[in-house]
């Protein structure tokens, strides 16, 4: 018996082969390759730094002495060290601003391999610092460390944002978060002394850099470039259809060229946009004013305030000084299995839910976290109250707010304007976090344990925001994404086809211009050896 077109059985089947379809080995590699030599090393950068702090004192201390022939001045010593950890976000800006540069002419797949020779140069740097009695070197290598993280943190969800079907763009895109997560695990626990977390082992932390940069430099060539990129800017028709094919695992990638088409119709005779003429174009107006507010509020919703009170909360709690770098990994463990819950259900649910919620439930924790420092000294149980108020925290941060920011900025603006945005979102993201660096002692010290109630006000603010402002952009095309902007932007984008425009036009019989003759330039007989080889 023949099963009807509106079976459940058969559209639970088609959803259920469209979705292994959507996940082809070549698309998982690229996600993986992609953010364990980009985003896992930002990670990793952020926290590598916290175990070896005595000794890289003591080094800058030995270093200055050889010198001057007297010890270094406090004063001095708490600058330099200092600028070691803020430069790291100075290096992320200027890197930021070189994305759209290195981008426009090489593409995204090249700009993060070229990434990696900053990578390496910076591991050298500060692996050879000791050896070399220069703690200079360590301080260069830290910015140019940055360098790598502004330039990933923007090349890498843009690649992951244009190789993705729109079905999984967002559980594809929060791939570079897991790995934020994972880097910082990892640099948590090879910071534990009994592995290079020691006095004569220190160095080896910063040379580890080199093994992800070789990983990826060894593994993303044999990888496509951005369909995306290639067709849009680069006009190559049978590079962008040979990558789609890849990416997808199938030979019948019409639909798909349709997409990008219908960007394409309206794009071949525009140039890629400014960081000034975004900023200047009516039509993209709350699309920047979002995504501004998106990474202002990734920065400041106060999870750095949180690493800074993590060790004095658990010695209050009576866990052994000794043991606490040992129960800090449970943060960074926290860390990743929320982010990969949220990359599993951000599909299912969307962006807006897990931003809001995140953000609010970080508000309500801190509130509660307050109060529980406030009455830490009332009852021996309060402090293990704060440590799950800690965890909370940190869990709420991971299944939202700590990866949709980069997802939003990639879905929110079409291939002209697309770099110019990561630009504008980098430097607000890296502004940020050196403003908190920089002010955040200030506020403790005047606020104590209620510098919590910012934060909190910061999180409800963004909650609140997001819940009036922001679309869902679950499993919608770019042009879509534009066009519900439209009615707040009072500016109309220009006209793009949906995918409903282009089968209404296929129904009536209209042509569709560029995509037969993408698909006749390849000949039957490619096609036929391509659907044999896939499979």
């Amino acid at each position: 018996m023949k099963l009807s077109e509106n079976d459940p059985a058969e559209n639970k089947e088609n959803q259920q082969e469209q979705r292994k379809v959507n996940w082809s080995w070549s698309l998982v590699v690229a996600a993986l390759v992609g953010a364990f030599g980009s985003s896992f090393l930002y990670g990793y950068n952020l926290s590598v730094v916290n175990a070896p702090t005595p000794y890289i004192k003591a080094f800058y201390n030995e270093t200055w002495h050889r010198r001057h022939g007297h010890p270094i001045d406090p004063d001095t010593l708490t600058l330099l060290w200092s600028v070691t950890v803020s430069i790291f976000a100075i290096g992320g800006l200027v890197g930021t601003l070189l994305v759209k540069l290195i981008g426009k002419f090489i593409g995204r797949k090249y700009t993060l391999l070229a990434n990696n020779g900053f990578a390496i140069c910076a591991a050298l740097l500060m692996a050879c610092s000791l050896q070399a009695g220069a703690f200079e070197m360590l301080i260069v290598g830290r910015f140019i460390m940055g360098m790598d993280g502004g330039i990933a943190l923007s090349a890498l969800p843009m690649y992951l944002n244009e190789i993705a079907p729109k079905e999984i763009r967002g559980s594809l895109g929060q791939v570079t978060a897991i790995f934020i997560c994972i880097g910082v695990f990892v640099g948590q626990l090879l910071g534990l002394p009994e592995l290079l977390g020691k006095e004569s082992t220190w160095p080896y932390l910063f040379g580890v850099i080199v093994v992800p940069a070789l990983v990826q430099l060894a593994s993303l060539p044999f990888l496509p470039e951005s369909p995306r990129y290639l067709l849009l800017e680069k006009h190559d028709e049978a590079g962008a259809m040979k990558a789609f094919q890849t990416f997808l695992g199938k030979a019948d990638v019409s639909q798909e060229l349709e997409e990008v088409l219908a960007e394409s119709r309206v794009q071949r005779n525009l140039h890629l946009l400014s960081v000034l003429e975004l900023l200047r174009a009516p039509f993209v107006r709350w699309q920047v004013i979002t995504v501004i507010i998106t990474m202002a509020s990734y920065q400041l919703c106060g999870l750095n305030a949180i690493w800074f009170y993590t060790n004095s909360i658990f010695g209050k709690a009576g866990i052994p000084q000794g043991k606490i770098p040992y129960i800090t990994l449970s943060t960074g463990g926290i860390e990743t299995l929320s982010a990969i819950f949220s990359g599993l259900v951000m599909e299912r649910l969307g962006r807006r839910p897990l931003l809001i919620g995140g953000f609010g439930l970080m508000a309500l924790f801190f509130g509660t976290l307050t109060v529980t420092l406030t009455l830490q000294d009332q009852a021996p149980w309060i402090p293990y109250l704060s440590i799950v108020c800690i965890l909370a925290i940190i869990a709420s941060f991971c299944s939202g707010p700590g990866g949709i920011p980069f997802i939003l900025t990639g879905e929110f603006f079409q291939q002209s304007e697309r770099p110019a945005a990561f630009i504008i979102a980098g430097t607000v993201n890296w502004l940020s976090n050196f403003a908190v660096g920089l002010l955040f002692p200030f506020i403790q010290k005047s606020l104590d344990s209620y510098c919590f109630l910012v934060f909190a006000t910061v999180c409800i603010a963004g909650a609140v925001y997001f819940y009036f402002v922001l679309p869902e952009t679950k499993n919608r095309t770019h042009a879509e994404i534009s066009q519900s902007f439209a009615k707040r932007n009072k500016a109309h984008p220009q006209e793009v086809k949906t995918d409903s425009a282009m089968a209404e036009e296929k129904a009536n019989g209209q042509p569709e211009t560029d995509l037969s003759s993408i698909l006749d330039s390849q000949g039957q007989n490619q096609t036929s050896k391509c659907v044999f080889s896939l499979q």
